[in-house]
């Protein structure tokens, strides 16, 4: 880091680390478009994916999955957008793109990126079925909220190790403390860093409070409006998943979510069914993660 750079206040430091990453894909930009209810068309979304030969792979790998039970075998990207729909798509293709891109990133000892990304995924494709089920407010945009909702505590571990390994050490010797510790040492928490960078980003301005307020879902000022906000399904779909290994980062909580936290949001007797739906979708997108 530049000596510039390192005179910068820690949460603009923090998003420099965007730079970092892979630059988005022509068509992850197009379906985040999409996102905004933008008019966007899906022909032309699948034109894109057919350019990029391992996109377009793993898309046909996912439609070809016994998830869908589908007869015959799908070999064309266009057969498999029939097959998915609009969310479903959308939902694959971040899904998929977000893995290329994460593959490559170089992370300090103790991140385990397997363990991020399973957690990303399994609490994105939960927030999705939740709030397909839910009268949840910017359901559309559930999926994407819940993929990058700790993109903060990636951007932390790749861009400012020293505080990184500030917090590592406040963990060990307090482990449920973590977003306590992260104000203490950042001045802010991973949750307004992935907001911040989501905003970089472009993406929706719902799929942004989500995450915003996903820890602490009392002080979206969404909350009191008609239907559930993103915010309350996203923070019960992470209590839900908690942490994959003791912790797949050490600034995760250690704490592990119940059947309560799904129950809370009047779910009722779906709890099963739902939970029978996110097994089955993470088990056929986990192997690209």
């Amino acid at each position: 880091m530049s000596a510039s750079a390192s005179s910068l206040p820690v949460k603009a430091r923090a998003l420099l680390a965007l730079r970092a990453l892979p630059p988005l894909s022509p068509i992850l930009h197009r379906v985040i478009a999409s996102l905004a209810h933008e008019d966007v068309s899906f022909a032309k979304v699948a034109e894109l994916i057919e350019k990029d030969m391992a996109l377009a792979g793993n898309l046909l790998r996912l439609v070809n999955s016994p998830l869908y039970s589908v007869r015959g075998t799908v070999s064309s990207v266009r057969h498999a957008v029939s097959i998915l729909g609009v969310n479903k798509l959308r939902n694959a293709v971040i899904g998929l793109s977000a893995a290329q891109m994460w593959r490559s990133l170089r992370t300090p000892p103790g991140w385990l990126m397997a363990d991020f990304n399973r957690h990303s995924v399994s609490v994105a494709i939960l927030a999705d079925l939740l709030s397909q089920h839910l009268p949840a407010r910017d359901s559309v945009g559930a999926f994407a909220a819940g993929l990058f909702h700790d993109l903060g505590r990636l951007l932390v571990a790749i861009g400012l190790p020293a505080e990184y390994k500030q917090i590592a050490l406040l963990c060990e010797k307090d482990p449920r403390g973590s977003a306590k510790h992260e104000v203490h040492v950042l001045g802010t928490t991973h949750a307004e860093l992935s907001a911040d960078a989501l905003a970089v980003w472009n993406l929706p301005a719902p799929i942004r409070a989500a995450v915003r307020y996903h820890m602490r879902p009392g002080l979206d000022p969404e909350a009191s409006a008609d239907g559930i906000a993103l915010s309350r399904i996203l923070h019960a779909a992470n209590a839900y998943v908690g942490p994959t290994t003791v912790s797949f980062c050490v600034m995760e909580d250690a704490a592990r979510g119940n059947e309560s936290s799904l129950e809370s949001l009047g779910l009722g007797d779906q709890v099963s069914g739902v939970l029978s739906e996110f097994e089955n979708e993470l088990a056929a997108i986990q192997p690209y993660f």
